[in-house]
């Protein structure tokens, strides 16, 4: 089995590395923009690849893949989704496989905006927002979700990585951010954001209720719209926005959710969520990822092989789902590289 996986350096890319080759039958290759990307030095295969806007990116990853007789195509950037999306049928012309979803429901599951529409279009839980292109739209969008007699949170309808994610509290207390909080933090006023964004051409953005509880994060499998497996991890410990401590945890409300979420879209592939409480105690979705997630490589030692497992999917390997080893910890380190 030959393999070709984009995104070596990504945060996630070392880990999905060792999952791959849990399998001693596959032949893995993996690429990356930057020379220097950790999975080079993980992986005896590596080439540079190119940005999926450049317009030679399907024609340059399709050469590729003819050269290493590539079974299947592994993408780990968002980025590169839409463009192999778009082209997948080119690929399959030469008999390679790409873990990629339909190029329509690919966009709702990318975009927090058309996500939350498309819920509440197919009257799927979900939380009360606005969608704000304005600073007009802004200051309604605030008022209608309760403030300031409540938190209200505001991101941008496509961004990834907690870019541009901001809590707007009533009580926000700039003196106590600037000393007491931590530079990354997620709390800023309504007068610091308006001045921010004032004069300024801003991305589309999502406002919707503030959800104070706790968070899960739930890693699946679908084939061809058929929801293979669901796994929620809850989330302990953070940095930098990706989980770096948690627990596996068989929350059948999450998971009864992400059914009737998966039932709604044809998905394909390794698909992630992120879920919060809401301040009533229900779990309401914040978003999507419609790729393998970074931290998947967590479920290893739930018994759960997820990037393998997707990769064997493609290439009609019948696997048998082993039970989920339910209440499994883990915490996640930085570990080192020379060259």
């Amino acid at each position: 089995m030959n393999v070709l996986m984009t995104g070596a350096g990504a945060p996630g890319g070392p880990g999905i590395i060792k999952c791959l080759k849990e399998n001693s039958n596959l032949n893995l290759t993996v690429c990356d923009i930057n020379e220097a990307a950790s999975g080079r030095f993980l992986n005896n295969s590596f080439f540079i690849g190119k940005i999926a806007s450049d317009p030679d990116f399907i024609d340059f990853m399709i050469e590729r893949c003819l050269e290493l007789k590539i079974n299947v195509l592994f993408p780990l950037v968002t980025r590169e989704l839409f463009n192999l999306a778009k082209n997948k049928h080119l690929f399959e012309q030469h008999g390679i496989k790409v873990i990629v979803s339909d190029y329509h429901f690919l966009n709702i599951a990318n975009d927090k905006g058309l996500l939350h529409k498309h819920l509440l279009e197919n009257e799927l839980p979900v939380s009360q927002f606005k969608i704000a292109k304005t600073i007009e739209d802004l200051n309604s969008a605030l008022i209608n979700l309760g403030y300031p007699a409540k938190k209200i949170c505001i991101k941008p309808t496509v961004s990834n990585g907690s870019r541009g994610v901001r809590i707007i509290d009533p009580e926000a207390d700039e003196f106590n951010l600037l000393f007491n909080e931590k530079p990354n933090s997620l709390f800023i006023s309504k007068e610091k954001l308006f001045q921010i964004l004032e004069n300024r051409v801003f991305p589309e953005l999502l406002i919707s209720e503030y959800l104070p509880g706790e968070e899960y994060t739930v890693d699946t499998l679908v084939d061809n719209g058929k929801l293979k497996i669901v796994v929620p991890r809850k989330r302990t410990k953070m940095s930098g926005g990706i989980s770096v401590g948690g627990e596996i945890i068989e929350n059948l409300e999450i998971i009864d959710q992400v059914k009737q979420i998966s039932d709604s879209m044809k998905l394909h592939g390794p698909i992630g969520y992120q879920f919060k409480k809401s301040e009533t105690g229900e779990f309401r979705i914040l978003e999507m990822n419609p790729r393998i997630q970074g931290t998947s490589v967590a479920l290893m030692g739930a018994g759960v092989n997820l990037p393998l497992w997707a990769v064997e999917q493609e290439l009609g390997i019948k696997r048998e789902i082993p039970v989920v080893k339910w209440g499994t910890k883990f915490v996640r380190y930085y570990n080192e590289l020379y060259y």
